[in-house]
């Protein structure tokens, strides 16, 4: 009895082992998001493609980091290529669409600008992306699910909670990056304007000063010639 005791132990051990790595990996595959920093030069057209999965979300998120006006003009189409959401001249914006199967195209339109480029910061995130694999095949790998004591259930959904907070952490703290950036570039680009705009007032009050006074010495020079 006590040597059977100890083998259901280590067995139970073991199909936990298991059971919290096929968890891990059904609970990590639900959602993907990635960013990108790129320059938009003057007058051009930049389009990046995604592809999506019906009953699937796209949630984009994008911002002007730097360059005159910190705006931009956007759109976003389906696979039909049909315009689902168009901003014209913003700094920012977010969108949330529910896709369908095909390649989904967003642009970014700097053409109304002739001479600055911008610097333009955007991030994905896709939800329920998962392939058509069954999420609980990882179950047929489990027997003896009766001896444990805990369930299998409550740790997949304390693994996706845990999951799911962590991934919207990292979206804040990239968006909070992003923000942080483009007051830098803005702080920067004050600066160097009130720095131009300080030299030239000093060259114009020495210009001022200078005058003044060779005016004030005119008035006092004597221009008579004298005679002797």
């Amino acid at each position: 009895m006590e040597v059977s005791g100890v083998a259901l132990r280590v067995l139970s051990v073991f199909v936990a082992l298991f059971s919290d790595r096929f968890v891990a990996l059904a609970g990590f595959s639900q959602s993907l998001d990635s960013d990108f920093t790129f320059t938009l030069p003057p007058g051009r057209k930049e389009c990046f493609y995604q592809t999506m999965r019906k009953d699937a979300s796209l949630e984009i998120e994008y911002q002007v980091l730097d360059g005159a006006g910190l705006d931009v003009d956007f759109t976003i189409s389906s696979p039909s290529g049909h315009v689902l959401y168009s901003d014209y001249r913003k700094s920012d914006g977010v969108h949330t669409v529910e896709t369908e199967d095909g390649d989904y195209m967003f642009c970014f339109d700097n053409s109304f600008s002739s001479v600055s480029e911008k610097l333009i910061f955007f991030e994905l995130i896709l939800d329920n992306m998962d392939t058509d694999e069954d999420p609980d095949d990882w179950k047929e790998y489990v027997h003896g699910t009766d001896i444990l004591d805990m369930k299998l259930e409550d740790i997949m959904d304390a693994i996706n909670n845990v999951k799911a907070r962590l991934g919207k952490s990292v979206q804040i703290q990239t968006v909070l990056r992003a923000f942080e950036a483009r007051d830098r570039n803005l702080q920067e680009s004050n600066f160097d304007r009130v720095n131009f705009w300080s030299v030239v007032n000093m060259v114009a009050m020495m210009l001022v000063s200078a005058v003044q006074i060779y005016l004030v010495r005119s008035l006092f020079e004597d221009k008579r010639k004298v005679r002797t």
